[in-house]
């Protein structure tokens, strides 16, 4: 298991530097967290934690070689053509405020971060609690996007359930913030025209996936 880990790990790793050694093309790039210092939901191979200290390392090379081109996932941002990069975390895991959000703070980077809603309403163990939810929503150059109520996939879900996921995790999340939720996640990155066109209906002006590419001025905001 640990070799697995490991060697999924550097080839990760190996990839992102070899990208990194070129120019990179205009448009945006988005960096996906999710635990950080803690283990994730369900990670049998270690893929979806970073430790504290590898962590730093990225963030610092980021806040000493392109700290300005750092922006905060929101609509209106997405939408320029030169390059840009967003930090952003899924699932709302509790460590995003302990760990993450200090050291992002620290070096100015702004951070999104979609949460699941009702892992904080359920008070599932390792995710963000309504209090902590709140205090990372007031952080400066703090984001909240939703992520789903229940983590489903939602290409799966009938209509009304589809429609409960997006509206009940908006919902929950802007009475627990006190501010509107114009961003989310599709969870497991899954989404088709079906799930998309519900999303414009329940509010959100923005809607990521997980697709290994740029965005740019050619691709769908």
């Amino acid at each position: 298991m640990r070799m697995r880990r490991a060697v999924a790990r550097a080839v990760s790793e190996v990839i992102a530097c070899g990208r990194w050694a070129c120019a990179p093309p205009a448009g945006l790039r988005v960096l996906l967290y999710h635990a950080v210092g803690s283990p994730a939901l369900g990670d049998t191979y270690g893929l979806f934690s970073i430790s504290r200290d590898q962590f730093i390392r990225q963030m610092d090379y980021l806040a000493a070689s392109c700290r300005d081109r750092v922006i905060g996932l929101t609509p209106d941002a997405v939408l320029e053509a030169t390059v840009r990069l967003a930090i952003t975390f899924d699932d709302g895991y509790e460590d995003n405020l302990t760990v993450a959000a200090p050291i992002l703070i620290e070096r100015g980077l702004p951070f999104t971060v979609f949460v699941t809603s009702d892992f904080v309403k359920e008070g599932r163990p390792g995710f963000l609690t309504p209090s902590g939810l709140r205090e990372l929503a007031a952080m400066p150059n703090a984001t909240i996007g939703a992520h789903g109520a229940t983590h489903v996939a939602l290409p799966a879900c009938d209509d009304a359930v589809l429609r409960d996921e997006l509206r009940r995790s908006k919902c929950d999340l802007e009475d627990a913030i006190g501010h509107p939720v114009e961003t989310m996640a599709y969870p497991y990155g899954a989404t088709d025209r079906r799930v998309r066109a519900a999303v414009r209906e329940a509010g959100y002006r923005l809607a990521v996936s997980s697709y290994a590419t740029v965005n740019d001025e050619r691709r769908d905001p």
